[in-house]
């Protein structure tokens, strides 16, 4: 009999307490600034945080760490005279090829397709049209033209200056060649560097041969 009653009484306690539960307005908050959060404005003036702003202003002078200015400007201007004169920093190797090629099936595939031909999936779908071949005749595609593409974007591509750094855009530059030399069947970056390397070799003993036979003479 005490059990039922006990019961009775929790029950209609329950029935008490949960009426009185209102949705729109907590009871009681354990941390309010979880349900209503000071929103800051950036920069903006208040009495709490040091000299009253609410973020701090970068040093005059300074950049961000791992940043390169990049000197070429976003014109049709700068974009030729990247053509014309920016260079890869960094060697033909297999692992930046190996790396160039990664990056490009991320970022550049789905628009130029694996092969470089301009047939990605969404030239496919018809989402994006007119996606030229890197061995479309009278393109001069070079490596600062590559790059300087990758910092402001051209057209209907879009900059990828912020998904990729550095040296990450100068290895799919280097992708990017590859793929233009096998649409073209020239031999590929790596075979071209084994080529330079033969013949500065050979330059080099041909040179010492004729010096050495000059001296005997004499």
């Amino acid at each position: 009999m005490r059990n039922s009653i006990n019961i009775g009484i929790a029950l209609v306690a329950s029935v008490l307490l949960v009426s009185c539960f209102n949705n729109n307005s907590p009871n009681y908050q354990y941390m309010p600034n979880m349900y209503e959060p000071v929103g800051y404005e950036t920069y903006g003036d208040y009495e709490i945080f040091p000299d009253g702003m609410a973020a701090m202003l970068p040093v005059d002078g300074s950049i961000p760490r791992g940043w390169q200015p990049y000197n070429y400007e976003n014109s049709t201007a700068g974009l030729e005279l990247a053509k014309a004169e920016l260079k890869s920093p960094i060697p033909v190797t297999e692992a930046n090829l190996l790396a160039g090629e990664q990056l490009y099936a991320i970022y550049c595939a789905v628009c130029h397709g694996k092969t470089g031909d301009g047939q990605g999936i969404l030239s496919q779908r018809e989402k994006f049209l007119g996606i030229p071949s890197y061995a479309d005749p009278g393109r001069n595609i070079t490596e600062g033209g590559i790059y300087h593409v990758q910092m402001y974007g051209l057209n209907a591509m879009g900059s990828h200056a912020s998904q990729t750094n550095e040296l990450e855009r100068w290895q799919i530059g280097q992708h990017v060649l590859n793929l233009k030399a096998a649409l073209k069947g020239e031999p590929g970056l790596m075979t071209q560097v084994m080529d330079s390397a033969q013949a500065n070799t050979l330059t080099a003993t041909e040179n010492t041969m004729t010096e050495t036979t000059g001296s005997e003479q004499d």
